[in-house]
């Protein structure tokens, strides 16, 4: 037997019955390997049969209260019975080394956290595949050591959850940063393997991509709001990255001043034209790297998906600042 510590796996899940079946099949096999002990799926209020088709794999199934993924992750680990908590998406299907390539990173002196990469299973499809390669593009190049995990193929040790206590489940997106934050800030270390990778089902239709994008950018208010010294970049994300948004509300708001004559045509085309700019460098590292012109595309999905955000960024402000003058209260959820 080996002497690594044990692993369990935590599956939140929600209406997921289209991948979860694809998910544990992935990763059942694991339970006969090294480091995987127990697999937990969490049915948080589904309504599909995705618990059912998860009892069909053998794994625990507890029921959730269908408050988001957050409750519904903290809810599996802490039923969890190993030190070692890892969490992967029901819509992503692990490579059979994805657990064994990360589980070295904790031996590492301070070490509580280390995450993988991505995998495509849409590869046929323009806009799953300009999503998938822009990550791998920013994965490239991320360090060895990081400040911002994400959840969808993640080890935490317990005792670095215990410590901040779990997820803090009022944030609907952006919960993964925000946990991370919290744990660097408590002293721990993030690492991150870009050889450990789970295929996902990226969106593959641009308007439901647009709002969970709009969604994206509410949070990103909140976690600011919390985080304040976040707000110029991460391991993920740089100064570019988050001009974008703004960018593309002003944009948008500045689009009726077309109606206006030569200033208003003027005025638009200067901010529509920064936004483009902002596209260039990340469209042409797709294009070399995978030597193929669909990338050229990434530049009008990724400026459509700035103005998304930046609605959904303004959204958030107008509600951070509206608790703060009401004096507190419960965030707000963006799917509302």
């Amino acid at each position: 037997m080996s002497s690594a510590p044990g692993v369990s796996l935590v599956i939140p899940g929600r209406d997921c019955a289209a991948t979860v079946d694809a998910c544990l099949s992935a990763l059942t096999p694991l339970l006969s390997g090294p480091h995987l002990r127990e697999i937990i799926f969490v049915d948080d209020g589904s309504t599909d049969g995705s618990g059912d088709l998860a009892r069909a794999h053998g794994v625990t199934v507890l029921r959730g209260l269908g408050k988001g993924a957050g409750h519904a992750r903290n809810l599996g680990w802490r039923h969890a019975s190993e030190p070692v908590i890892w969490f992967v998406d029901s819509d992503c299907v692990a490579e059979p080394d994805a657990l064994a390539l990360l589980m070295p990173h904790l031996d590492r002196p301070g070490f509580g956290a280390v995450g993988g990469s991505y995998g495509n299973m849409r590869p046929d499809r323009l806009l799953s595949c300009l999503i998938h390669e822009e990550i791998i593009e920013r994965h490239l190049h991320m360090g060895d050591e990081v400040d911002f995990l994400a959840t969808f193929n993640v080890l935490y040790r317990r005792e670095a959850l215990e410590q901040v206590g779990g997820f803090d489940a009022r944030f609907v997106k952006a919960q993964d940063a925000e946990l991370a934050f919290r744990v660097r800030a408590a002293g721990h270390r993030l690492a991150f393997e870009p050889r450990s990778r789970v295929r996902h089902f990226h969106l593959d239709a641009l308007w439901p991509y647009l709002r969970v994008q709009r969604k994206q950018g509410y949070w990103r208010a909140w976690l600011y709001e919390a985080h304040p010294d976040r707000m110029s970049g991460d391991s993920y994300s740089g100064f570019v990255d988050h001009v974008q948004p703004p960018l593309g509300l002003a944009a948008l708001a500045a689009s009726p001043l077309l109606a206006t004559g030569l200033p208003g045509v003027v005025t638009e085309a200067a901010l529509v034209g920064a936004l483009l700019a902002c596209q260039i460098p990340m469209t042409r590292r797709l294009v070399a790297r995978t030597g193929d012109a669909k990338y050229l595309a990434f530049a009008p999905m990724s400026a459509a998906r700035a103005v998304a955000r930046g609605v959904g960024f303004a959204h958030g402000v107008a509600d951070v600042t509206a608790r703060r003058v009401l004096g507190g209260g419960p965030l707000r959820d963006a799917s509302a």
